[in-house]
């Protein structure tokens, strides 16, 4: 279907036993949150609060509970999408199978924006504090909008120049007066930056306008990551199957007419306010920070809107969808846009930005079937260079020959073929001091922190450990290690939280240290000289993690990515055993250690309130429709 507002995409769920509903009272702040977090992670569907405290408006979550989900509401549309992205790549198979893209100058049309003099959007008039007040974690610090469409213009009446953006929308808490100021916690490589530049430039301030609702293809195309200079509107009126209208004024930004809500407003460049804290999709609190504020000019809503939202926690979350979704659609470009490179894979267990997998191709100097990484370094750039791809702090990446059938989505696998080929004395390249995730808080500083390039090629060199041997020793204070997959050994260490360590302090005359494990570990490897021996541990051990919780870290793949890539800093947090320096290259003979344990400087993660958590339980007790999914 077409969908025109949320109230018709929910009615489409609810008529195809999509959907269920909750007529129990239940509060925006924290209760609702908790609901639709248990119900993605029991692969539930849609979800329509028909009774939420303290707002007039239904709430809607989980539209995007699945990929089946999510193309099940585009079921009409996503195919002609995926033909004319095929076009985009080749555009001869126009003329080998016209009949396959009969539809394309169809598709053209419906991707141009309209321009609309008013629209149901507009027609009720309310204050921001009664819209749904939503809180998801308990250190919030504030009310906040998740599933945003943020569009702001330059100095221009062609709504092919605006930009489309999801960002972080508080709507309350804090110094923003009630009713009249929300926060914009926008982020590095976002479209909406380049307007506030031209802003700064002019000095003067800039319009912008926040929908929620309408079709769901909005909020798609809202993170769908396009190249500078296509309008995100063009792809949603691609998915969506109709031009989306667009009501234009001297007065605001271009405000989507078919939303279910709208906030309009303008922004001055030169003024921040405090925003967050915020329980993120890393699965920690963002801190808070000075950002960007909307003054407030009007609020309103069509008639029967329904509030759409989701909540972003420790992946999986629903978010997750979005990602696949973009991955399913765009997947098939990456090769023309990044030439060699056949894949790419941002993990979500890691929190997306902070691992990033790719297979590339050596195609330099084939005739010499090089067993080093050469052009996988090239590309490795080019990957780093591309919009939100360039915030990746951990970037693997293997040659296709080595494995043609290697899949980048069965992450076990990659880890199992990297490993088995990675030389750490040559296949480390690191970027120290350089720019980071805004919500990643293991680096130096804000958004600063540092990244590696692990490219492997050629035959296998090791098989991988999944045994201990029997004199294996641990220098004081590290215990309990655990194998998180062959060839990776979680161990236990100290934690360097005082309030959660047995000691008092942290204090190196009572707690083993990282040196001493290390200095440790190159005795053992050196003792036995049996670093580059085939059937050595030391050899067939390529990565060793140092966590808080081995037994945690081990459980399963998941809990090993989330740990071990949002709990480090590469150029801080990576060690190994024997290592050395030659000519400013850092390597290391034995295995690289990873210090992926919480330290001061970092965020603290997410945890729900017992007290909702006993409420939501005693709701699944009482059961119900939904009871099967709490």
């Amino acid at each position: 279907m077409n969908y025109r507002s949320t109230r018709e995409a929910v009615e489409d769920l609810r008529k195809n036993g999509r959907l269920i509903v909750v007529d129990e009272p239940l509060s925006p702040h924290l209760e609702i949150a908790e609901v639709q977090r248990r119900v993605y992670l029991r692969n539930g569907p849609a979800v329509l609060f028909t009774n939420p405290k303290d707002t007039a408006f239904p709430m809607v979550s989980n539209l995007f509970g699945s990929l089946d989900q999510a193309r099940f509401l585009f079921r009409h549309t996503i195919d002609r999408v995926r033909r004319a992205i095929e076009l985009k790549i080749d555009p001869t198979e126009a003329l080998k199978r016209p009949w396959r893209y009969w539809s394309a100058p169809w598709i053209g049309l419906t991707m141009l924006p309209k321009k609309v003099r008013t629209g149901p959007v507009m027609k009720h008039s309310i204050r921001l504090s009664q819209l749904p007040q939503l809180v998801s974690w308990p250190d919030d610090g504030g009310a906040f909008v998740t599933l945003p469409q943020v569009l702001s213009q330059a100095h221009s009446n062609s709504l092919m120049d605006c930009n489309l953006g999801m960002y972080r929308i508080q709507i309350s808490g804090n110094d923003y007066a009630q009713d009249q100021e929300v926060g914009l916690h926008y982020q590095l490589h976002r479209g909406i930056g380049l307007h506030h530049q031209a802003a700064l430039a002019e000095n003067r301030p800039f319009n912008v306008s926040i929908t929620v609702g309408g079709s769901p293809a909005m909020s798609v195309a809202a993170v769908m990551p396009l190249p500078e200079g296509l309008s995100e509107l063009t792809f949603a009126g691609a998915l969506a199957g109709h031009r989306i209208p667009m009501i234009t004024s001297t007065s605001h930004a271009p405000i989507y007419a078919d939303a279910d809500f709208v906030i309009h407003g303008q922004i001055d460049p030169h003024s921040m306010k405090r925003e967050g804290p915020f329980g993120d999709h890393l699965g920690y609190y963002a801190k808070e920070h000075s950002f960007p504020w909307m003054k407030v000019n009007g609020v309103s809503h069509r008639p029967g809107a329904i509030w759409p939202f989701t909540v972003v926690g420790r992946p999986p979350q629903e978010d997750t969808t979005f990602g696949e979704l973009i991955h399913e659609i765009t997947g098939p470009i990456i090769p023309t846009v990044l030439p060699g490179v056949s894949a790419v894979h941002a993990v979500d267990a890691s929190g997306v930005h902070p691992l990033l997998l790719a297979i590339g191709s050596e195609r330099y100097t084939p005739y010499r079937k090089p067993e080093r990484p050469q052009e996988l370094l090239t590309q490795a750039n080019a990957i780093l260079g591309q919009g939100q791809m360039s915030l990746a702090k951990y970037l693997m990446i293997v040659n296709k020959s080595d494995a043609p059938e290697l899949d980048i989505e069965d992450i076990e696998h990659f880890f199992q073929h990297l490993l088995k080929r990675v030389d750490w004395a040559r296949d480390l390249h690191f970027q120290t001091r350089t720019t980071i995730d805004t919500l990643d808080y293991t680096g130096d500083g804000f958004n600063q922190g540092s990244k590696v390039v692990i490219a492997a090629s050629g035959p296998a060199r090791r098989d991988l450990s999944h045994e201990l041997p029997s004199d294996f020793m641990l220098s004081k204070d590290f215990h309990s290690p655990r194998w998180c997959m062959p060839g990776v050994l979680a161990i236990q260490g100290p934690s360097l939280l005082s309030n959660e360590s047995t000691d008092v302090s942290i204090n190196a005359d009572r707690v083993g240290t990282l040196d001493d494990l290390i200095r440790n570990f190159d005795y053992q490897a050196t003792g036995r000289d049996g670093v580059h021996e085939e059937k050595s541990f030391w050899n067939s051990t390529p990565m060793m993690i140092i966590v808080d919780d081995s037994e945690f870290t081990s459980r399963n793949l998941n809990n090993f990515l989330w740990v071990t890539f949002t709990r480090s800093n590469p150029a801080n947090d990576i060690s190994g055993v024997l290592a050395f320096t030659d000519n400013k290259h850092w390597g290391c003979r034995g295995p690289i250690v990873i210090d992926a344990r919480r330290k001061p400087h970092h965020a603290p993660p997410v945890i729900e309130d017992p007290k909702v958590t006993a409420k939501i339980d005693a709701l699944a007790a009482r059961g119900g429709e939904i009871a099967k999914y709490l």
